[in-house]
């Protein structure tokens, strides 16, 4: 795969917690923001359902794979591994999985950092949390590059609004 050129982040890096929940702690999300996300990631990836996520804190929101199969040689989130392929947290944050051959070009383009459980082969991301529409585009970027990964297919409009 080739992971999509992002534009530059503005601001420094926020901070995030050391440990599990990996939660973003500044630069979070205004809620219209999140919503929109939320909105888009529901109704812009097909073949899939919505829901609480399988790993995370009781409050995030998480996307699986429903009615097809994880492209072949993908590692999706635990536990299953084969179904949650993203999740948004309440600050605005995502882990999702991405192609590991796309990992160094996406914590290379500042926008989000290694699980801290990513040293025992887990294969998860922190994706910012997007501040503004500029950053809303960038973060449907990354969400369509997990999807693809998830199914062997890209979604049908990555940037729709």
């Amino acid at each position: 795969m080739t992971f999509p050129a992002l534009p530059e982040r503005a601001g420094g890096r926020p901070e995030t917690g050391p440990e599990v929940p990996h939660l973003q702690l500044t630069q979070t999300s205004p809620t219209r923001i999140r919503d929109a996300l939320r909105q888009w990631m529901a109704t812009a990836l097909p073949h899939i359902t919505t829901g609480r996520s399988e790993i995370s804190a009781p409050s995030s929101w998480a996307v699986f794979l429903d009615g097809v199969a994880p492209a072949e040689g993908a590692r999706l989130l635990p536990p299953r591994g084969d179904a949650e392929f993203a999740h948004l947290h309440a600050d605005g944050s995502l882990h999702l999985a991405l192609d590991p051959a796309d990992h160094a070009a996406f914590l290379g383009s500042g926008w989000g950092e290694p699980h801290p459980l990513s040293h025992l082969g887990i294969n998860v991301v922190m994706l910012y949390a997007p501040r503004d529409e500029a950053e809303l585009a960038v973060a449907k970027t990354v969400i369509a590059a997990s999807y693809r990964y998830a199914t062997g297919h890209a979604p049908a409009a990555t940037a729709a609004a």
